[in-house]
């Protein structure tokens, strides 16, 4: 895949009409940019995806064949990581209500500028490439979070569970895929009164002795510290919990 600066992109166009095709195919090259080849047909496009995974797809609505360019799009977006920017004639309500489903890169309407479709392509490019490396970080953040040997959770500012590791789900009873989507203070059960709601409004660490209540019911005295986690406006978005047996602060 390209890097960020990067201008020789391997670009799929898929256009049913040959001579709107081949005039795609030079203004790309005029740009500096590689086809890959020229499809007409939604078969043919997912064929190509599979077997080349070009960087970007040119998208026409209208294909040949029995796949339309948005079924094609939505059947590429499931399987591949690959962005697609559609290049069609066609701006009514129906069309592009269902185009936007597929999750477009952009939508460019025929005729269009060379300017236009740099554009849109550089725009395309970059943003399916901080997206890879937003979710690459998040991976690896996830893959350390579930090794730690300390109980982890995680909630969003609704204090809903986005996330919990083995050591959470040791301590508090709970099915780590189970806890997820549930509310914290059902999850992390304690007394006295449960502090989390004012890391999060207050964007304040807390750090506190309690007793928590398991799934099953047992009573298990721990401790816990939390910190609200806050986006680049500096709003609150959620907190990190980390959890310890009572135990094992006082050994």
């Amino acid at each position: 895949m390209i890097d960020d600066n990067d201008s020789s992109a391997r670009i799929l166009v898929v256009e049913d009409e040959s001579i709107v095709a081949m005039s795609i195919k030079d203004r790309l090259i005029e740009l500096g940019f590689t086809v890959t080849a020229i499809v007409s047909t939604g078969e043919a496009a997912i064929k190509h995806v599979e077997e080349a995974v070009p960087d970007l797809i040119l998208m026409d609505v209208v294909l040949k064949g029995e796949l339309d360019g948005i079924r094609t799009a939505s059947i590429i977006h499931n399987r591949f990581d690959v962005p697609i920017i559609y290049l069609t004639a066609f701006s009514d309500d129906a069309t592009l209500s269902r185009a936007k489903h597929t999750t477009p890169y952009g939508y460019i309407l025929k005729p269009f500028e060379g300017r236009e479709l740099l554009i849109n392509i550089e725009f395309a490019l970059y943003k399916h490439n901080m997206q890879k490396k937003l979710r690459k970080s998040e991976q690896w953040l996830v893959a350390i979070l579930k090794l730690m040997s300390a109980a982890v959770i995680t909630t969003d500012v609704d204090g809903t569970v986005m996330f919990m590791n083995n050591g959470a789900a040791a301590i508090t009873g709970w099915d780590a895929a189970k806890a997820i989507g549930e509310e914290l203070r059902v999850v992390f059960d304690v007394t006295p009164n449960n502090p989390l709601r004012k890391a999060i409004d207050e964007g304040m660490a807390i750090g506190t002795d309690c007793v928590l209540t398991t799934k099953t019911g047992l009573k298990r005295p721990v401790g816990f510290s939390s910190i609200a986690i806050s986006d680049d406006q500096k709003k609150n978005i959620g907190v990190v919990v980390v959890i310890h047996n009572a135990a094992d602060k006082d050994s």
